[in-house]
């Protein structure tokens, strides 16, 4: 089923995840694990993270550097197939423009349409240092919007190569929001009218950056609503744990932290962090369900049992 399906079906704000593969070489099974315990909570859909190679360089004896490219976490396909056969739940791959040609990004797409995968969120990516070496006549989507229009092109029937009576695919696209703006933008409004090209492109629906203010995703829906922007906008929220992370995800996410978390995380003892960090996601969460968003989505990665804290009181809400 599609998420606007979804979504557009359910009678309550649904709960959903985000998690990221293993390590290269690293067993599934924890990811399975967490899978696991999220089902009790009967998940719509969980979202795989997708990752490119990542370049470093590593300094010789003689002086020069030698430069090493690898990826650190494979296997978003697979994870997804894994996930959706054997717990029946809708599974969201992440496509990347980055590090990824446009053939390569075809061959992911018919893979997943195989394999009955019908969701896809389609991303710019980080930036990695990897950058890619083209072979003549290969060519990479530079943005966002150009990977939405290779997969609207795929759901028309439209292939890279004339094939001889293609079948048209049929995937839901989701997109990023920024409530906050993208740090690459020059200002929110242009940021704003950037996405709506994206869902003119072909996208279907729309998960936010992680926030820690509600009030920063008010007024992006409003200021999308301004601009025609009628999509479904799923609100991304993260579970603050450490101290620590008052610093990274700042840094990492461009993203605020409010005054008064970061006091009370900064006051409290560090094995206190995660007790208030998970208050604050519940009391946000709270108030986005009684607002009637359509979806709440949990960015947890590799981690169920703090998200199990805040989703048990919300279970009762509902």
């Amino acid at each position: 089923m599609k998420i606007t399906e979804l979504l557009d079906r359910a009678t309550e704000p649904l709960i959903s995840y985000e998690i990221i593969p293993p390590k290269r070489g690293s067993s599934a099974g924890q990811i399975m694990a967490v899978v696991e315990e999220l089902m009790a909570f009967e998940p719509p859909f969980i979202d795989v993270t997708s990752h490119s190679a990542e370049a470093h360089y590593e300094e010789r004896p003689d002086g020069t550097w030698r430069r090493h490219v690898k990826r650190k976490r494979p296997g978003t396909i697979g994870i997804c197939a894994a996930i959706k056969g054997r717990f029946g739940i809708e599974t969201v791959p992440h496509l990347l423009c980055h590090g990824f040609t446009r053939g390569e990004t075809e061959d992911a797409l018919i893979e997943l349409n195989y394999l009955g995968i019908n969701n896809v969120m389609a991303l710019h990516g980080d930036d990695t240092g990897f950058q890619k070496t083209l072979p003549p006549g290969k060519t990479v989507n530079e943005s966002a919007i150009d990977l939405v229009t290779q997969i609207d092109d795929m759901n028309r029937g439209h292939y890279l190569e004339d094939l001889i009576d293609p079948d048209p695919t049929d995937f839901c696209v989701g997109v990023a929001g920024y409530p906050e703006k993208h740090y690459q933008a020059p200002n929110l409004t242009w940021d704003i009218l950037y996405l709506k090209r994206k869902l003119d492109a072909g996208a279907h629906y729309i998960t936010t950056q992680m926030f820690f203010n509600n009030k920063h995703y008010f007024d992006f829906v409003d200021r999308c609503q301004e601009v025609g922007i009628e999509a479904p906008i799923i609100p991304g929220l993260k579970i603050l744990t450490t101290k620590r992370q008052l610093q990274v995800l700042p840094s990492r996410f461009h993203v605020e932290i409010p005054e008064a978390l970061a006091a009370e995380v900064e006051a409290a003892k560090p094995e206190h962090a995660v007790d208030i960090g998970v208050e604050w996601a519940r009391a946000q969460s709270e108030e986005l369900m009684a607002a009637g968003v359509p979806c709440i989505h949990f960015y947890i990665m590799q981690r169920a049992e703090v998200v199990r804290r805040v989703i048990e009181p919300l279970r009762k809400m509902a």
